[in-house]
Order: structure tokens, then sequence, then C-alpha cells
């Protein structure tokens, strides 16, 4: 079943009453290395609990703007907790505050696939969260990992993919150039590369990182997951194209929402919050739609 919202509506929205929500800083395990995530909480029974994957060079918080100073993420839990959803927004091994043991440069997409998995298994265990109630919402590369992990088997009853990679070799070809693209993959898995973003922040990557661009298909890993499926691509989105949501969207069988609108990678939040609360207040709504 296959809904195409192409309009920006806020359904439900304005009826979010505010809500007591706590918030404590967690430590987690994968790996056997700790990684560390916000918990959201909102007062009363055990709540269903919403997973945040965030994206390539982000951090749990995600990016804060003038119109978003609290960040995508600590955002969305807000919204989530206001809805009577709990939340756990993570960082990554390697990234934000999870640099115990190891860099940046150690990111993987397996590594953060298993990461992912661990965070669903503590969520399973927390008496403090319904975790027999958890869904996850993935952005970016972020959601290439949500796809990855529902994809494989995980515990969650909704899957929602905001601006997600689906096609890892075009996406961060984008990103870093195509021919320095090639010359990452061909090098070795322990080599640690220096790579340039567009706006001019330099990073470290080892080859393994690029190995998993060659050899990852988010695509492949959806078609394993039969649950319910929200995707929000924007039109405006140059560097996941929009064609990505698409092919998510023909890959995956099963009750499926693709959602539309006029914003680019980041959801316009350097200009207004606006478009964020909007694509909130859908996926809020599809997941409560078909929340247990």
């Amino acid at each position: 079943m296959r809904t195409l919202f192409l309009s920006l509506t806020a359904i439900g929205l304005a009826s979010m009453a505010q809500a007591e929500i706590t918030e404590q800083v967690v430590t987690l395990s994968s790996g056997g290395q700790p990684f560390v995530g916000t918990l959201a909480t909102p007062a009363g029974d055990p709540a269903p609990v919403v997973l945040l994957l965030h994206g390539f060079t982000g951090a749990r918080n995600e990016l804060a703007t003038d119109h978003v100073s609290a960040g995508v993420f600590a955002h969305s839990a807000q919204k989530l907790g206001e809805a009577g959803f709990a939340s756990l927004r993570i960082d990554f091994r390697g990234s934000g505050e999870s640099t115990a043991d190891l860099s940046f440069a150690d990111t993987t997409f397996e590594g953060q696939i298993a990461d992912a998995a661990a965070a669903v298994d503590y969520l399973a265990g927390l008496d403090s969260v319904d975790g027999q109630d958890i869904h996850v919402i993935g952005w970016s590369q972020g959601g290439l990992v949500a796809a990855s992990l529902a994809g494989r088997g995980a515990a969650v009853d909704t899957v929602s993919l905001w601006n997600a990679v689906g096609d890892p070799t075009a996406t961060y070809g984008g990103l870093l150039g195509a021919e320095f693209l090639t010359e990452a993959i061909a090098a070795s898995a322990d080599e640690v590369i220096t790579a340039t973003l567009p706006w001019g922040a330099e990073i470290e990557l080892k080859g393994a990182f690029f190995d998993g661009i060659a050899a990852h298909d988010p695509i492949k890993e959806i078609a394993g997951y039969s649950g319910p499926l929200f995707v929000a691509t924007g039109t405006n989105d140059t560097v996941v194209l929009p064609e990505n949501g698409e092919a998510f969207m023909a890959a995956h069988d099963g009750a499926e929402v693709l959602w539309s609108a006029e914003m680019d990678h980041v959801f316009n939040v350097f200009g207004t919050g606006e478009t964020l609360d909007l694509m909130l207040a859908e996926t809020i709504g599809f997941i409560q739609a078909h929340d247990d």
C-alpha cells in the first residue's frame, strides 16, 4: 500500500500538548566499546520509543541553526515527547562524544549498523520505555543505517528515512568528487585518507569506509524489511537526490508513505524551522498510525 504526499500538511502538530520530558545521557556498548546517547522520556507510563540515527559527520543533537537552536534531533526528540514517544539519539562510535576508543577516521557503515543494533537491544531491555514498541528514524547516512538495520531483521515497528542515502557511490562521489572516491576505494583498509568537504572542512577516514561505499547496497537492504516505511525526500536536495527515496519505495513491499517537499538536504533549517516541523508531524502521524 503506497501513499504519495506532495503537500506540506502539519497533521496533528497544532494539537501536540506541551509535555514534561526528562532527558539523561546514557552509555551503551557495541563491539565491547562504549558509545553515548541521550534518552528522552515523557512523564507517565513507559512510552513507545524512537531511535534517532544521525548523518555523515553529524552527532546526536544534529545540526543547530538560528531557526532550530537545539539541533534537528534534539528538537525532534522534544516533538516526539510531546506526542507521547520516548526517544534515544546516539553518537555512533567515533562521532560526537563517542570517541573513547574510536576516532571518526574509524567510521564504517557496518560499524554504525552494529551500533544501531546495540541501541535496539538496549531499548528492548529498559524498564523506562516500552521496549517491545521501537521505531527508528534515520537521516542521510543514518537513513542508510536504518534501512540496513531493519532489513537485517531488527525488532523495529516502523522505519522512517529522511533524505536517506540509497546510492552511496553517487552521494559520496558528489560530496567528495568522483576521482577522489575512486582513488580512496582503491586504498588499503587501514590507510588514513584526508577528504575535503564542499564547505571546506577537512576530515580523515580510513580506506575501510570507502570500501563500504563500494560494497553497500541500502536499497537491497530495505527489501528485507516488510514493516511500515515512511520516506521523506526533498525536491531541492542536491546531496541525496530524490531518486534515492523512489528507489527505497520501489524495493520495499509493505505499508509505505512517500512524503516530498520543497526542501534541501537539511530541511531548510538555515532559513526556517517550519519545514522540519511539517515533516516531523507527518512522520509522527505515520508512526502513530502503525503503532502497536
